[in-house]
């Protein structure tokens, strides 16, 4: 028994409050490190894990090999076939024509009609297939285009402005048409 438990326990609280506070810290830092990461593979190729630690370096972030593998794993970070840069797991890594190609197929075999009201447009398919051609829109990434909500035969496509909800309308169209 200690001569003095009063001060052993004052230590272990001073102890236990270092602990959680530096838990803290880990876990803000970490998360920060995380998001990091993502908004690094989302906006340049990064093509191996010594040119992300670089990167990540020069963002004040120090890691090592064993926790930036430990990151790419949990955000799901896969390569690209084409050219071996990271990329978020269950993004297509085509390119923009190719999107806008598939989009073009997917218009010509689900568009069913397209409705404008103020900067918003209402597309219809037939059931089951607004989600597949929700995606490829989404993918498209349409320069007016804010983001799109399909559900089972219809998609609210959000766009800028009226006009480019009418901009919008015509490429839809006009894309449906090619195919």
């Amino acid at each position: 028994m200690p001569v003095f438990p009063e001060v052993n326990a004052v230590a272990d609280e001073k102890r236990a409050e270092t602990l959680y506070t530096n838990a803290s810290q880990r876990i803000t830092m970490r998360t920060r490190r995380l998001t990091t990461i993502r908004e690094l593979v989302e906006r340049e190729d990064v093509h191996s894990q010594e040119q992300l630690r670089r990167r990540l370096v020069a963002k004040g972030f120090h890691v090592t090999q064993a926790t930036l593998s430990r990151d790419i794993k949990e955000l799901g970070l896969v390569k690209r076939a084409s050219d071996g840069a990271y990329q978020p797991a269950g993004i297509d890594g085509s390119t923009p024509a190719a999107a806008v190609m598939t989009l073009s197929r997917a218009l010509g075999e689900f568009l069913q009609s397209v409705d404008c009201s103020q900067q918003l447009l209402v597309v219809k398919t037939g059931p089951g297939q607004a989600q597949l051609l929700g995606l490829a829109i989404d993918r498209a990434r349409l320069a007016d285009v804010v983001g799109t909500i399909a559900g089972d035969d219809t998609i609210l496509v959000i766009c800028r402005d009226p006009r480019a909800a009418s901009v919008t309308r015509r490429t839809l169209e006009e894309l449906a048409a090619e195919s």
